[in-house]
Formats: structure tokens, C-alpha cells, sequence
């Protein structure tokens, strides 16, 4: 295996916590920073604000750990599924999964004689093993950790949503609407930049995405805001 290989292969090692630490720091900064846009847009009073700020910040770690959980346990219930029907397939039809392995070697280039004998030496070695991996396409790297992607969901959206209400703390009223996108917006594109690097995909794409659809969201919300504000008033 190669340097690049290697490299290759770690960067897939990290997608399933890279993604759900992503998508939960992503959640957090944005969701929050537009409650507290939206609210602001409103209120001229700063309690208000922090109320929201901070309600905002707790449910969202919370709905983004359940949500993963019970996601990536959905998941893990089908593999498992899948993996005990293929069991008693194997047990029962055992010439039938031996056919369907060798043709999946021929569908990737092998010859049907080189197909066979591989499926051959892979069932002799590990029948389910081989048909997990290469019928089903499970295996260690890709197989999801429930508990795993929930912490990181909603610890990361613990982090990245405690920026927002950190600013909406300290900076000016008058100020915040500004304040919260600027800062809201330089933390989603270092965010975006690092964990494209991370991932081994390209930084300005991801940059160009999270800079486009986080300024939509907040500003959806403080046009939201501003004409509750302009009605109750």
C-alpha cells in the first residue's frame, strides 16, 4: 500500500464522526445565531435575547444527540438484519451465495474463473465475512456507532452554539444583528475550510456552501424577526 493509499484510507476512517461533529458544530452555530438574529430583529431588550440564545443552544445539543441516535440505531438495525438474513441464507442456499459472490467479482473485472476461485478461498475462509462486506458493502470502517455519533452531534452543537450565545452576552443591542452573522459566518467558513482539509475534499467548495445557505438562514430569520417586531409593536 502506498503513502497515498494510506492516506486515502484515513480520511474514509473518519467519516462517520467527521460528519456527524460537522453537521452538529455546522447546526449550533447556525441555529443558534439565527434565533438570536431573528430575536433581536424584535426585541431591543437583551433578556429576551439570552433566553433564546440559551433555550436555543440547550434543545438543539439535545434534539441533535436523540436525533443522531436514534438515526444511526436505525441504521445499525438494518445492517444487523441484513447480516442474520444473510446468515441463514449462507446456511441454507450455500451453492446459490457462492454464485452471487463470484459474480460480484465478475461485475469488479475478474474472469468468471478467477471469480469463482476467489469466492471459493473467501467462503472457505470466512462465508459471511465475504458476503457482509462484499454483497451488503458493511464493514468496520463504514458500520455506525450510534452512541459514537451522538456525543459527537451534540457535543459539537454544545460548541459551535455556544458562540452565539456568548456574543449575545457582551456585544451591544443596537449591534447584535451585525455582530452574530459576521462572527456566525468567519466560524462556519473556518469550520467549513478545516473539516474539508480533514476529510481530504476541496476547502472552497465547502466554504462557498456553508457562506451561501448560512447567510439565507439568518437572514430569513431576521426578516422573520424584524416584522414580528414592527406587529407586536
Amino acid at each position: 500500500m502506498t503513502g497515498e493509499d494510506e492516506l486515502v484510507q484515513h480520511f474514509i476512517t473518519r467519516s462517520n464522526w467527521l460528519r456527524a461533529a460537522v453537521l452538529g458544530a455546522n447546526d449550533g452555530i447556525l441555529s443558534v445565531a439565527s434565533v438570536v438574529i431573528g430575536v433581536a430583529a424584535a426585541s431591543t431588550e437583551r433578556e429576551p435575547i439570552i433566553l433564546a440564545a440559551v433555550a436555543s443552544l440547550v434543545a438543539g445539543a439535545l434534539s441533535m444527540a436523540a436525533g443522531e441516535y436514534v438515526s444511526v440505531s436505525s441504521q445499525t438495525d438494518i445492517e444487523k438484519a441484513d447480516i442474520e438474513r444473510e446468515r441463514i441464507e449462507l446456511e441454507e442456499i450455500p451453492e446459490i451465495e457462492l454464485s452471487e459472490l463470484a459474480k460480484i467479482y465478475v461485475r469488479r473485472g475478474l474472469t468468471e474463473e478467477t471469480a469463482m476461485e476467489v469466492a471459493v478461498q473467501l467462503t472457505a475462509h470466512d462465508a459471511l465475512g465475504a458476503h457482509v462486506r462484499d454483497e451488503l458493502g458493511i464493514n468496520e470502517i463504514s458500520q455506525a456507532n450510534p452512541l459514537q455519533a451522538a456525543l459527537a452531534s451534540g457535543g459539537a452543537f454544545l460548541v459551535g452554539g455556544a458562540l452565539p450565545v456568548i456574543i449575545a452576552l457582551f456585544i451591544a443591542v443596537d449591534e447584535m444583528e451585525v455582530y452574530q452573522y459576521a462572527t456566525a459566518i468567519l466560524a462556519l467558513v473556518l469550520l467549513g475550510g478545516i473539516s474539508a482539509k480533514t476529510g481530504g475534499a476541496s476547502p472552497l467548495k465547502a466554504i462557498l456552501r456553508i457562506t451561501f445557505w448560512g447567510t439565507i438562514a439568518m437572514g430569513l430569520t431576521a426578516i422573520v424577526g424584524y416584522y414580528f417586531g414592527i406587529s407586536v409593536g
